[in-house]
């Protein structure tokens, strides 16, 4: 594989897993790196190294790798063997341990040197938890970067937990990295209905025309689980909804929607072009206040037995209002909403369009509002909720909706045609990184802004200890929730209107 179109020198690409042995890795990465593999995406001579604390050997890390590699339908056993023959391993007594980078570095030195033509490319994948990037980030530093091609890391979040310390994080990598070299992971920014917003937004004029607070009434970006914590509580619990969902996935998906049109979105310096829109987006909004913020907590959260303090006050459900005071924007209201144990899993960003003008007096009847749904999770479609006349003998306008379903459209198996890829995010992210492709990864100073807009509130929250209100597994949220949302965007749901997928 060539990085660039344009490249005809022949490469090779060692990845280094740090944090080789932990859940990330064997569920995420090493499962996107086999579909790579699988698409012959990949340089030829890939070799995956993995390092970690765990006493493991390259078998043990293959055994221990193979159930999650095979839990995909798409690739057969002999597949996954032959990925796994590119995987090594090699143990430290701790993620800055330089002795133990000194001799994985060695080991990649020596098989380099046997294909001395090549150019040789590293990317490094921390899969580590933010408190040992530094450590991390020295030792790679220090004795692992590449002398004969590019050397990139790409760093998993959280990036912080509030503005100082998302400073202290990018200073700390900053002394080790140059921001060309570091590829921040959010794996919305990998979600096919999100890359699909240029297109959608810049591609079709007549969405261009209507993407404006002359014809929007207000956006949701809306994140919705149906399990609580499940035993992860004690690590929720030092971050909350907001922190979690609100702040990093649906900021990112927010500013995909309401960014003006980049200069480009594809070629060499689409990825700043685009992280320059969306960071301009940041900077036209205000920090949230207390009274934008509507919070709930499910009932029985603090039992889970991870969480000590049984007194805790973290949202497990958050809607926030926030404007954007731009000419497109100003006046429009954008609610994001992200909550656990609800009704149903599902993530999507919905627009709806204000009235049709003179509509109820033509037809004697209240006519719905349009919506464009753009939805992530589960089963990626597109559809717009559109009124066309009532079937049979009256004129009545009802709502349907013109619809773009991916799973039927691209991805359901044909008789007569090959089975469109489908990647998932992370393998997208990965390769993006492999092309040094930066648009879909976050900008050092777009995290800056956005922790900026967060980090007064969620101060204030904590330090007043704001309770949220209760509500039960499996329900929409709390009591009230509804109508807090059309005081504050206006919003008008349609009681008669039902999607069928």
């Amino acid at each position: 594989m060539k990085t660039s179109s344009e490249s005809s020198v022949k490469e090779t690409l060692s990845v280094v897993v740090i944090g080789a042995s932990g859940d990330l890795a064997k569920k995420k990465t090493y499962p996107s790196l086999l579909s790579l593999f699988s698409s012959s995406l990949l340089p030829e001579d890939t070799r995956v190294w993995g390092l970690a604390r765990s006493d493991l050997t390259d078998d043990a890390l293959r055994a221990r790798l193979k159930p999650y590699l095979m839990k995909s339908k798409a690739h057969d056993e002999n597949l996954v063997d032959a990925f796994l023959s590119k995987c090594f391993y090699h143990q430290g007594t701790s993620y800055g341990d330089v002795d133990a980078y000194n001799k994985l570095a060695k080991k990649i030195t020596e098989y380099e040197d046997c294909l001395c033509d090549f150019k040789h490319n590293r990317l490094f994948y921390f899969a580590i938890p933010p408190t040992v990037f530094a450590d991390a980030g020295k030792a790679v530093k220090m004795t692992a970067m590449s002398s004969r091609g590019w050397s990139r890391v790409i760093v998993e979040k959280p990036f912080g937990n509030d503005l100082e310390s998302c400073k202290k994080l990018l200073k700390t990598l900053g002394e080790y990295f140059h921001e060309d070299q570091l590829y921040r992971i959010d794996h919305y920014l990998g979600k096919e209905m999100v890359q699909n917003l240029m297109v959608l937004r810049f591609g079709n004029i007549f969405f261009e025309k209507m993407w404006n607070r002359d014809c929007v009434q207000c956006v949701f970006c809306t994140f919705k689980e149906d399990i609580g914590t499940e035993g992860r509580g004690g690590y929720f619990d030092q971050f909350g909804i907001i922190r979690d969902i609100i702040q990093n996935h649906l900021m990112q998906v927010l500013t995909m929607l309401a960014i003006e049109s980049p200069i480009k979105v594809d070629g060499p310096e689409a990825g700043n072009d685009i992280r320059d829109a969306k960071v301009s987006v940041l900077r036209q909004i205000p920090p949230i206040t207390v009274d934008e913020c509507f919070l709930g907590q499910y009932e029985g959260y603090a039992d889970d037995e991870t969480i000590s303090n049984k007194g805790t006050t973290t949202p497990t459900f958050a809607m926030i209002r926030l404007f954007i005071n731009s000419p497109r924007w100003s006046g429009v209201p954008f609610i994001l909403k992200a909550g656990k144990a609800l009704d149903e899993r599902k993530s999507e960003m919905r627009i709806q369009f204000k009235d049709a003008p003179g509509a109820e007096f033509m037809f004697d009847s209240r006519c719905p509002r349009n919506e464009l749904v753009l939805r992530l999770q589960p089963e990626e479609a597109i559809y717009m909720k559109t009124n066309v006349k009532e079937p049979g003998f009256s004129s009545k306008p009802i709502q349907s909706e013109l619809e773009v379903n991916y799973e039927h459209r691209y991805y359901e198996e044909k008789l007569d045609e090959e089975k469109k890829s489908h990647p998932d995010a992370y393998t997208r992210l990965i390769l993006d990184a492999i092309k040094g492709y930066q648009a879909p990864f976050v900008r050092d100073d777009e995290l800056i802004k956005s922790w900026e807009i967060f980090t007064p509130v969620l101060h204030q929250l904590e330090r007043e200890n704001v309770m949220p209100l209760k509500y039960p597994m499996g329900s929409r949220g709390p009591e009230g929730a509804d109508d807090w949302v059309k005081e504050k965007s206006g919003y008008v749901r349609n009681e008669d209107y039902k999607f069928i997928s």
